[in-house]
């Protein structure tokens, strides 16, 4: 089976969105942050806004639909892909650069003694010490190392590699946000029915607690495909079309089988639209699913498995 992405030829994104809803009820738990907790605003028109999956937490989760951690590989619509295993010192599995916050710039791959993939990039990459960087020579370089890079982006901040310079900005991004919000406040008490009144510094005794969750007649998740930024890398069609392909593979497996972002925080998706550029047919997760195995042969790209072992 094959994908014809013809449709995206002149446009420069493709932007999509999908209408969730709490799996079960109606409350849900957004994201929190440090200091400050939910994110809540107000949107353009005065309504009550919500922050339900920053754009760092879902590309991570993006990431996430496409490994296998029992097996420790690409799904197996995504087998073949160019990826960086790291083990321990043991000679188990420690992480990858799928998975890793950093993705190949990691400090497992390129801060161990394991120098591997250091050198090959500093190799391969030297001539851009000095100058405007070759971003179409960087790309090449992580299409063969590290595909997923050049959809999540990457910075190389070593001053040895082309003095910190070597920066991808993400293609693929997205968030969930809520409209309308309104705060469904409820709580809780820690029991202890051994000490009741013990010392709860120590974790001993009753401790009640507030909690806030939140409802809201519209949750959506948006995404944004920039299409002009990779095909500013000049790929052949088949390696363009590739990516493509894998972004979408993202995302539709993603509203299909991530969306149990927390504990409270469980959604559906109702439906999934494209808003830009208009009349564009999504492929759906079957169609995708089944045409990966060949554009990941047809794009022969030299993609690499490359292992390195950590050791500080």
């Amino acid at each position: 089976m094959s994908l014809d992405f013809s449709a995206l030829n002149n446009a420069p994104r493709l932007l999509i969105q999908a209408t969730l809803k709490p799996a079960q009820g109606t409350r849900f738990q957004p994201t929190g942050f440090p200091e400050i907790g939910a994110a809540q605003y107000d949107g353009p028109n005065g309504e009550p806004m919500l922050l339900v999956e920053s754009a760092q937490s879902v590309a991570n989760r993006l990431e996430a639909v496409c490994w296998n951690g029992v097996a420790n590989d690409w799904v197996q619509e995504l087998k073949g892909l160019s990826v960086i295993r790291v083990l321990d010192a043991s000679g188990k599995p420690l992480t990858n650069s799928v998975l890793e916050s950093h993705r190949i710039n990691s400090p497992y791959i390129l801060e161990g003694k394991d120098t591997t993939v250091h050198d090959q990039l500093k190799a391969e990459l030297a001539n851009m010490e000095e100058g405007i960087v070759d971003l179409r020579k960087l790309a090449a370089t992580l299409l063969r190392l590290d595909v997923n890079a050049l959809l999540h982006g990457v910075f190389l901040a070593k001053k040895d590699l082309a003095g910190g310079r070597l920066r991808l900005p993400r293609a693929l991004s997205g968030f969930i946000e809520a409209k309308g919000v309104k705060v469904a406040a409820s709580g809780g008490v820690k029991n202890d029915s051994v000490n009741p009144k013990g010392d709860t510094a120590k974790g001993f005794g009753n401790v009640p607690f507030s909690r806030d969750e939140f409802v809201s007649p519209e949750i959506t998740a948006f995404f944004n495909l920039d299409l002009a930024q990779l095909r500013g890398y000049g790929f052949r069609p088949e390696v363009f079309d590739l990516l493509v392909a894998i972004a979408l593979f993202k995302i539709q497996r993603f509203l299909a089988t991530g969306l149990r972002l927390r504990t409270a925080c469980d959604l559906d998706c109702e439906k999934i639209e494209v808003t830009r550029p208009n009349g564009y047919a999504l492929p759906d997760l079957a169609a995708l699913s089944a045409a990966l195995p060949n554009m990941i042969a047809a794009a022969n790209a030299g993609f690499e498995t490359t292992t390195v072992t950590y050791r500080k």
